[in-house]
């Protein structure tokens, strides 16, 4: 607090604190002020002690490289529980299976991604280094035309999976002009295809009625001849008239009807390719550019 002196110094003296009388009074605190204590938000760190119970989810991985299932757990410890700053994050990782022979680098990646866990900061960047190892054996489609490079690839397939169901990750919104685009090829792509199917089936249809106009003029022309031509005549047309009643082939009948089953209960449209970004075999042409019907990724831009 300062104070404007107006007058001559004529002399000076140390005031102490006893002295009340040369201390200046304080105004007051307003009454309807009151401090509260700020409460701490706890991150993820290093020093954080594990709880003795953790919240996780079980997963399973059924690769055709290994004979026996993976089994991957993910345990999350929740930081500010029962507070507006609750969190979930990752604490620890496990692998269990019947196949003993990666044991050690199974236990090896799992100590290692439970550290990165417990360390804390961003540690979505797991997900694209596990995505991006490629087994030089070669890799497997899982279900759904979803294509695995390798068995470390599909364990950041479950890591990230784990990470969108508590908040860490969120999948990336297509756009309504995007979504459009998509369902505008799916709905072209699809007439054509019913539209050359049709055009197939009028032309086997085509084909059997020739072949039986054919097999009638051979038996007339057989009944003309000789009976030593009658014979030969009528056994080749048994022959060849059993043909359209005996069982369908693969190609029509009901060998097709399955076919066009299948095709109906996938996903996508039949005769789809695998998508670059996406691995999912959604990739159609349409008008000389492919289109992916997943991700909407599209090489004309």
């Amino acid at each position: 607090m300062t104070i404007k002196i107006s007058k001559k110094i004529k002399g000076y003296s140390v005031g102490k604190p006893e002295d009340k009388s040369l201390v200046p009074a304080l105004p007051a605190d307003p009454p309807d002020v009151i401090e509260v204590p700020k409460a701490e938000v706890i991150q993820m760190h290093e020093k954080v002690e594990r709880p003795d119970t953790l919240v996780g989810a079980t997963y399973k991985i059924k690769s055709p490289l290994f004979e026996h299932a993976l089994y991957v757990t993910i345990n999350d410890i929740v930081l500010n529980q029962g507070t507006e700053y609750e969190l979930r994050r990752p604490f620890e990782i496990f692998i269990n299976s019947k196949n003993m022979d990666h044991f050690q680098w199974i236990v090896a990646l799992t100590r290692i991604m439970s550290a990165v866990f417990r360390k804390g900061g961003d540690v979505t960047f797991l997900v694209e280094e596990l995505k991006a190892v490629f087994d030089p054996r070669g890799g497997y489609f899982k279900a759904g035309g979803v294509y695995m490079p390798s068995i470390v690839a599909e364990l950041g397939a479950i890591i990230e999976q784990h990470l969108k169901s508590i908040g860490l990750l969120h999948d990336p919104e297509l756009d309504p002009e995007q979504r459009k685009l998509i369902a505008e090829k799916r709905a072209a792509y699809e007439a054509r295809v019913s539209r050359d199917s049709s055009k197939k089936k009028s032309e086997r249809n085509l084909d059997r009625i020739n072949s039986a106009i054919s097999n009638t003029l051979s038996g007339d022309l057989a009944g003309v001849l000789g009976e030593t031509a009658r014979k030969s005549s009528s056994a080749a047309s048994g022959s060849s008239s059993a043909s359209p009643g005996s069982s369908p082939s693969p190609l029509t009948g009901e060998g097709r009807g399955e076919g066009e089953a299948d095709a109906e209960a996938s996903a996508f449209p039949p005769g789809a390719t695998m998508c670059n970004k996406c691995n999912t075999n959604a990739v159609i042409l349409m008008d000389g550019c492919a289109t992916c019907l997943n991700c909407g990724y599209s090489k004309c831009g």
